[in-house]
């Protein structure tokens, strides 16, 4: 990889990060995740209480990285037809066509994605894993790139149905937002006054082809094979914690590697160090982690569990680490 993509990269997500962070206060270090889920090709799964400016995160995002934006407001009444399209009768054609549903597009913001029924959520789950819908047999490839940012409200339990394990495995990396500093809020609300309407818009700062151009990029950022048994440690480590039932897959092995790429790139580095991997455990990690019933019920947070791997995982001495 070349200096000058490891400096388009950093240059290009930095413009998009002020982009957004011009609108969306207080949320750096989330936003910077997010971005670099994207970069690595992944969806991103918003936790947390309403009202915190998840929805606007994924709008702006999506904005500045010049994708097609839909939302999907799920409720418990959904049904498959109504993320992936479904055939309709045209009158014209004398024949049934297929009218695409609203998970055609760059990027799906599924907002309380927790109020759709399991059968809904299989459709998505098609979607997130293959980057095509199935129709009555038939199957319709999504654009390129196509990605979902989800939102989940970890407090309401009426009218929601627990994510299958299959599903939240497939979210690169799941976030919380927090409550933000005083000063934040003050900031949100005085730019809202300043603005006199609610609408606010990011300007892109590129296209879907530069997008992917992007993502192409990442790939090639280097990866050292110590690295990767690092990732690889660390997963492990939570399969044997004591608090979890079933720990981490090989597939959030991946994730941390991929995840930590799209980190690196960021910061305008052609390597991984140990450093982004330890960065990204807890997000990537911890909503793949099955506590057993006594964790459950004692109140244990999987991210301490995550913590607690990274802790004891011996870090190692690559070149890399030494930058």
């Amino acid at each position: 990889m070349t200096t000058d993509e490891t400096t388009e990269i950093a240059t290009t997500g930095r413009r998009v990060l002020e982009g957004v962070r011009s609108v969306v206060v207080g949320m750096d270090e989330t936003l910077t995740l997010a971005l670099a889920a994207i970069l690595a090709g992944g969806h991103v799964l918003f936790e947390d209480v309403p009202g915190l400016g998840k929805t606007l995160a994924a709008r702006s995002l999506a904005q500045a990285l010049g994708l097609e934006f839909r939302r999907l407001q799920c409720t418990p009444d959904m049904l498959p037809g109504d993320v992936t399209g479904s055939y309709v009768y045209a009158p014209t054609e004398g024949d049934f066509v297929f009218r695409p549903g609203p998970i055609f597009t760059g990027l799906l913001l599924a907002d309380e994605v927790n109020r759709t029924t399991p059968k809904t959520q299989s459709a998505m789950l098609e979607a997130m894993a293959e980057r095509q819908v199935t129709v009555e047999g038939n199957r319709f490839p999504l654009p390129q790139p196509f990605h979902v940012i989800a939102t989940s409200n970890p407090i309401e339990y009426e009218g929601t149905y627990a994510l299958p394990e299959a599903q939240l495995d497939r979210f690169m990396v799941r976030l919380t937002v927090g409550y933000p500093a005083p000063d934040d809020e003050t900031r949100i609300i005085v730019d809202r006054v300043r603005r006199q309407t609610p609408d606010v818009r990011v300007p892109a700062v590129v296209d879907t082809e530069g997008l992917l151009a992007l993502q192409a990029a990442v790939e090639r950022i280097n990866v050292d094979q110590d690295v990767v048994r690092y990732a690889v440690d660390l997963t492990r480590a939570t399969r044997e914690a004591v608090n979890v039932s079933v720990g981490a897959s090989p597939r959030g092995s991946q994730a941390l590697v991929l995840l930590a790429r799209g980190v690196a790139a960021l910061e305008g580095r052609s390597y991984v160090r140990p450093d982004d991997v330890k960065r990204v455990a807890v997000p990537v990690l911890a909503h793949r982690l099955t506590l057993t019933p006594q964790a459950w019920a004692q109140g244990v947070d999987p991210g301490g569990v995550v913590a607690a791997a990274v802790e004891r995982t011996p870090v190692p001495p690559t070149v890399a680490a030494v930058r």
